[in-house]
């Protein structure tokens, strides 16, 4: 009972931390429109954002250990603020950086990969 409660606390803590991760582009993209908090509007955007995304990384971050969480948030807004920049803003974007916003977003699966049951079962099993 307690590893489908711990397991189901995880799961929650995931979705937190992705949340999480899209307040962060939210954030990024207000920042960059906000042109340094002189745009009324997007600074408003982005000082809520900014809240929203404290917020939940912080409640993920009861259940994830901070290392993995923050690198987690950290990539998702990074790929995300990269991504929606050249698709909304004309923010260009090359084939090499694509490529290594593809490898961050290996790190964040590979991470969240790491951080299941099946996985941690696995390396106490070998260990």
């Amino acid at each position: 009972m307690t590893t489908n409660t711990n397991t189901t606390g995880n799961a929650r803590a995931w979705i937190m931390l992705l949340l999480a991760g899209a307040f962060e582009i939210g954030y990024a993209l207000s920042v960059g429109g906000s042109q340094a908090f002189t745009v009324p509007s997007w600074s408003i955007a982005a000082i809520i954002f900014f809240l929203l995304t404290l917020y939940f990384l912080s409640a993920a971050l009861k259940t994830i250990d901070v290392g993995i969480g923050y690198a987690v948030w950290a990539g998702i807004g990074a790929v995300g603020a990269a991504t929606f920049g050249s698709l909304l803003l004309d923010q260009p974007l090359t084939l090499g950086q694509i490529g290594w916003l593809a490898v961050i977003i290996g790190g964040v699966v590979w991470l969240k990969l790491a951080d299941s049951p099946r996985f941690a079962g696995e390396q106490t099993a070998a260990g």
